[in-house]
């Protein structure tokens, strides 16, 4: 078994530009490696915290804005509660050719395009429309517009502590945040390579936050087709999204994670995780702490 870790990065949440090649934004050293065998899947499990998947299939879906009536993308909570003064992660679900007015929220958001095409922006902008797999930050107080086109536009939608309000543009305010939009192609991923041991093709792409323990931080991590091992999760907040491909985990009853599907746990936990083998899998992390991951030998 080989073990590889996250390692530190650091990635400025505030005085952001509105669309930038994310290489000027991480400070990052390479992967660094655990000595093998620090993780054995057959124990560890056993100090698991209970762990909770949600396929994509199974997501309760409400409007995201009951005052728009039938014209309100649909929202399904995946963690926390978005009317709640908590940490909450949900899907966001918009039609072909959907524009939303311009408007605010109360609160700052992160959001990950899941599929389909989106664009956020300065409600006079030129469209940048962002396919799945890119990443954007939106202040809370800054004017914007949402819109989308595809025939299954999804994205997931997280924020730190809600509740999460959409309200008009009179009432915007400068949080002293700034967004940014940062298109798939524009991603760095770096080699989750171990030494000693083979290299898994595992990588990481980091996005937002601090990578001390105890602090919150989302990164994507990849792995490549095929993958089989352990994810191990020291923290005690860990909430992880499926954004493409499909995931075998064990808590899952024998059922694919496809893209949308959630898996998480309130506490230190290890996760058993097989990658389908027609394409590789990218999964976004929230946590708290460097996760450790163990690839299995084949």
């Amino acid at each position: 078994m080989t073990l590889m870790t996250a390692h530190d990065a650091h990635v400025g949440a505030r005085h952001w530009t509105r669309s930038v090649s994310i290489a000027a934004l991480v400070l990052v050293t390479s992967a660094c490696a655990t000595p093998p065998g620090t993780i054995d899947p057959a124990t560890a499990a056993s100090d698991s915290a209970p762990i909770r998947v949600l396929l994509a299939g199974d997501v309760d879906w409400q409007a995201l804005n009951p005052a728009r009536g039938d014209q309100s993308p649909r929202a399904g909570t995946l963690w926390g509660d978005r009317h709640a003064a908590v940490p909450t992660g949900f899907l966001a679900e918009f039609v072909d050719g959907f524009s939303s007015p311009p408007h605010i929220h109360n609160v700052t958001y992160r959001a990950v395009v899941i599929s389909g095409e989106i664009h956020n922006d300065d409600p006079h902008a030129e469209p940048m429309w962002m396919p799945s797999g890119s990443f954007w930050t939106q202040p809370g107080g800054e004017a914007h517009i949402t819109a989308a086109r595809g025939d299954n536009n999804l994205a997931l939608v997280e924020i730190d502590r809600g509740p999460y309000w959409v309200k008009p543009p009179l009432e915007a305010f400068d949080s002293g945040e700034r967004p940014i939009n940062v298109d798939v192609s524009n991603l760095v991923w770096l080699p989750l390579a171990a030494d000693p041991g083979p290299d898994t093709s595992a990588s990481v792409a980091y996005l937002w936050g601090r990578q001390e323990a105890g602090e919150s931080r989302g990164v994507f991590l990849q792995l490549p087709p095929g993958f089989n091992g352990v994810l191990s999760a020291p923290g005690d907040e860990f909430h992880a999204v499926v954004i493409a491909g499909t995931l075998g985990h064990t808590a899952a009853s024998g059922q694919r994670l496809s893209a949308g599907s959630y898996f998480g746990a309130a506490g230190a936990s290890v996760h058993d995780l097989t990658a389908g083998t027609d394409q590789a899998v990218v999964i976004y992390i929230r946590s708290n702490d460097q996760f450790q991951l163990s690839a299995r030998q084949p």
